[in-house]
């Protein structure tokens, strides 16, 4: 135990950013996180809570350029880490954007409009122009690999129709996207911009360099709720497109919610009549390397492969 108090504070010492006031964008160790006093953590909330603020306002001011900003918008999974970032922008939020994906347990969508009229954010729910069961039947269930296209028709495409509703000329004005990325959930995220611009949307991260435990704690003081499918499952469950899916899943969204496990469990005995193939014609059959992820994927890629810290259940 030495050993490891010694390491811990040999790490905390050389970090550029003090754990209790960070201020970068690059998050603390949740092993450094986990040893603050509980004084010292909520000093800390309070710090990531201006920090996020501030990279909102450094989004606008660096990208905006003089262009009208029509409207702020925060992404909105359900899932927890989406719902905390909606709790702390709520007040700056004109939308709340949520991508109905068509192939997700519908508790997490009545928890969505739930929550955001309960908050009082206007909620644009958009659905996918493409059917889940069509592309399923046209190209069997995606891996890994067929990850992005699945994000590109599920998730960006409504969002695209979002964005096509709030900015109706281009040149002169920007939309605000907020999304709840950060960068200590995996490898892929380690390097998500803080801020950026693509065309005339504005990307902002407010979330960047929080930890688990930072939401957990930040859940905690402010009584953040969370859908069914966070508490049983800790994922937000609004897309089950199956790219990422882990053994055993669908065994165990079956015990939870066995309406959705036997939509599935038919569609696969479609696939099959259909002559899609082994091992596509099986929902999360998990073969391929993975592909890249989107700024909505609420953790898809993180149940192929994570960097943070067992230590978070300390929160």
């Amino acid at each position: 135990m030495p050993d490891l108090m010694d390491s811990l504070i040999a790490a905390r010492d050389v970090l550029a950013d003090d754990p209790v006031r960070p201020v970068g964008s690059d998050p603390t160790p949740s092993a450094i996180v986990a040893e603050l006093t509980p004084a010292e953590r909520s000093m800390r909330l309070e710090h990531l809570i201006a920090s996020a603020h501030t990279i909102v306002d450094d989004a606008v001011a660096s990208h905006l350029n003089g262009h009208t900003l029509t409207a702020t918008c925060t992404l909105y999974s359900g899932g927890s880490d989406s719902t905390v970032l909606l709790h702390l922008m709520r007040q700056r939020t004109d939308y709340a954007i949520h991508a109905n994906t068509g192939i997700g347990i519908e508790q997490t969508r009545e928890f969505v409009r739930a929550t955001c009229a309960e908050w009082g954010v206007d909620l644009i729910e958009k659905h996918a122009p493409d059917a889940y069961r069509d592309l399923v039947l046209a190209n069997g269930f995606p891996g890994p690999p067929m990850h992005a296209r699945m994000y590109q028709r599920l998730k960006e495409r409504p969002l695209m129709q979002a964005h096509r509703d709030l900015v109706k000329n281009p040149r002169t004005e920007r939309v605000l996207f907020l999304a709840g990325r950060r960068r200590a959930e995996s490898q892929r995220r380690a390097a998500v911009p803080v801020h950026e611009r693509r065309g005339s949307i504005i990307w902002a991260s407010p979330l960047v360099n929080w930890t688990a435990l930072d939401l957990a704690m930040y859940k905690r003081e402010y009584e953040v709720p969370s859908s069914v499918a966070s508490q049983l499952m800790h994922m937000s469950g609004e897309c089950l497109c199956g790219a990422f899916a882990k053994p055993g899943e669908l065994d165990e969204i079956a015990y939870w919610f066995p309406q959705v496990a036997a939509s599935i469990r038919a569609l696969e005995a479609e696939a099959v009549a259909a002559g899609i193939p082994e091992p596509r014609c099986r929902w999360g059959h998990g073969q391929g390397a993975p592909s890249k992820s989107g700024p909505m994927c609420d953790g898809c890629e993180l149940r192929f492969e994570t960097t943070e810290s067992e230590v978070q259940d300390h929160g």
